[in-house]
């Protein structure tokens, strides 16, 4: 290796916020990082502009796929794939990084990737944010009949696997990832290392209720609202928020619900909210990166849900989000998920996401609408816990390591 400064591209399809602070922190340690994101994924997203404190070596590039993205259609997904996969590669052709990290990126796009990566001789980091296959199984089990979704189902394990096989490395954000490559695929390898999900905390700060985003979007408070924001796909029924306002209000709660989300789920609840009062609903679409502060700290509660099918492998980051955010939070989802952990030490309630389950959080409600000191402590335990483990200098020193050792040992044989 030369002395020359390390390249990176760190390649976040979703564009998520942790991903972003990795970015600068890494830039501000005399790496050129070039940022690059999906234009067309809608969700929650990071800073992903230069700010005037960012160091020059930080850029930022929006990959546009040359076709349409459809979410659930496998044609045309499997089409939307291939298209943007080439127009990443073509910047890829320009920009010719010495490592590459791949995070959050669909598999067929990420194949496609990996035999770029190998005729270039690129080495490449998996940053293995969720076991997508069996999410994908899920999804042709729901299409096909069964003798074609299983086909399906194993050939996009089997993709999967190959591609956490060719990686030169693979951070992972848990244990159970390597368990599941272990135990499952009956894959061992080195170069795997275990980096749990943070959320900024420079950018996401405990903020008052009474903040410039709650005045144009809280209309009226009620005895406690809650707040939900992030994705509602697959693996979120979001019926369960409906169901939750409901049974609040038939035990004489009025709680009131703000929705900062796009898409099905979110029309979904957007529909019901006729059912109820006017402002006991309110559905926001995705807000810029400069609100996300101030639109958490608009909660009395933060909530999250997940289905119980949903894998351990599906750690919703907005948890993370939560913490940060220095506000009580509220699972409905399974207990044995790593969020469900994060949430329980953070004196947070966990409960099943069935009707039993939002009764039982309907009483922890209870417990604490009327008692802004133990919603506060809860706050507190919830920032300190955040304080404690989200520190992205320690966190960038794994990293730096990471992409040092995939840029120095790479070899053509790992692919």
């Amino acid at each position: 290796m030369s002395a020359d400064p390390l390249r990176i591209q760190i390649h976040d399809w979703c564009g998520h916020p942790f991903q972003a602070q990795l970015s600068r922190e890494l830039a501000q340690r005399g790496m050129v990082v070039n940022h690059c994101y999906s234009s067309e994924y809608v969700g929650g997203k990071g800073r992903l502009e230069r700010q005037l404190d960012d160091p020059e070596t930080l850029t930022f590039t929006a990959i546009t796929a040359g076709s349409p993205f459809d979410k659930y259609g496998p044609v045309g997904r499997i089409r939307y794939e291939i298209s943007y996969a080439r127009a990443w590669i073509d910047w890829l052709k320009m920009t010719e990084p010495d490592v590459v990290v791949v995070c959050n990126t669909p598999l067929f796009a990420t194949e496609l990737f990996r035999r770029w990566a190998r005729s270039s001789r690129t080495p490449w980091v998996l940053w293995h944010q969720d076991l997508l296959s069996l999410a994908l199984g899920e999804e042709l089990q729901r299409k096909l009949p069964t003798p074609a979704a299983r086909l399906g189902a194993w050939t996009m394990s089997t993709l999967e696997r190959r591609i956490t096989q060719k990686a030169t490395q693979v951070v992972a954000i848990g244990e159970a990832f390597q368990r599941h490559y272990e135990q499952k695929w009956k894959l061992k390898r080195s170069g795997v290392s275990v980096v749990p999900n943070w959320a900024p905390l420079d950018d996401i700060t405990p903020r008052p209720l009474d903040n410039p985003w709650s005045a144009s979007w809280v209309v009226e408070r009620g005895d406690i609202t809650l707040v939900y924001a992030g994705t509602l796909g697959r693996k979120h029924n979001p019926e369960l928020l409906v169901d939750l306002i409901k049974s609040a209000q038939a035990r004489g709660v009025d709680a009131r619900l703000i929705v900062v989300s796009e898409g099905e789920g979110a029309d979904l609840i957007r529909n019901k909210a006729s059912d109820f009062p006017v402002g006991t609903i309110r559905v926001v679409t995705f807000q810029p990166a400069d609100c996300l502060p101030d639109l958490l700290g608009a909660g009395d509660v933060l909530v999250a849900i997940l289905e119980p099918e949903a894998s351990k492998f599906s750690i919703p980051s907005k948890v993370l989000s939560y913490l940060a955010a220095g506000r009580p939070i509220l699972g409905l989802m399974p207990a044995d998920n790593p969020a469900a952990e994060d949430i329980t030490a953070a004196g947070g309630l966990v409960s099943p996401p069935t009707p039993d389950g939002i009764q039982r959080a309907v009483e922890w409600m209870v417990s604490i609408c009327g008692d802004a000191a133990m919603r506060a402590e809860l706050g507190s335990r919830s920032r300190r816990l955040a304080e404690q483990r989200f520190d992205i200098k320690a966190i960038a020193d794994q990293f730096a390591e990471i992409l040092k050792s995939a840029a120095e040992n790479y070899s053509l044989s790992t692919n």
